[in-house]
């Protein structure tokens, strides 16, 4: 498994579309373990009209941990196959371990601003 979250200086960025780069995290199922750690640069524009979400799901990322984000990039990365759990906060590898640890739960929160298209 493979979980990956919108990061900046190793921490969760509270804005999807507009972080820095996206750290990926290798998991072993077995035993709930970080086996590696990845960062890959994102896209430049806003996270929901690039094409991070095909990327990262060709990567093998199933799980996304973010702050927040517009109901638009979570359908984007719904339809290709990524689980978007939002409301994280905090350093990226201490979310991810909580994640495994079955504590965090999706906020349901979006971000309002995105659903008519991008803002800047």
């Amino acid at each position: 498994m493979k979980i990956a979250l919108p990061s900046r200086e190793n921490q969760v960025d509270s804005h999807f579309g507009h972080c820095e780069y996206f750290t990926i995290f290798t998991i072993d199922d077995n035993n709930k373990q970080i086996l590696n750690q990845e960062t890959i640069p994102s896209s430049e524009g806003c996270g929901c009209k690039s094409n991070i979400a095909q990327t990262l799901a060709d990567m093998g990322v199933s799980i996304m941990l973010a702050g927040n984000m517009g109901q638009g990039a979570v359908n984007v990365l719904n339809k290709v196959g990524i689980q978007v759990v939002r409301g994280c906060s905090g350093n990226v590898k201490e979310v991810t371990l909580q994640y495994l640890q079955g504590t965090l739960v999706d906020s349901g929160d979006s971000c309002e601003a995105h659903e008519h298209g991008c803002h800047h």
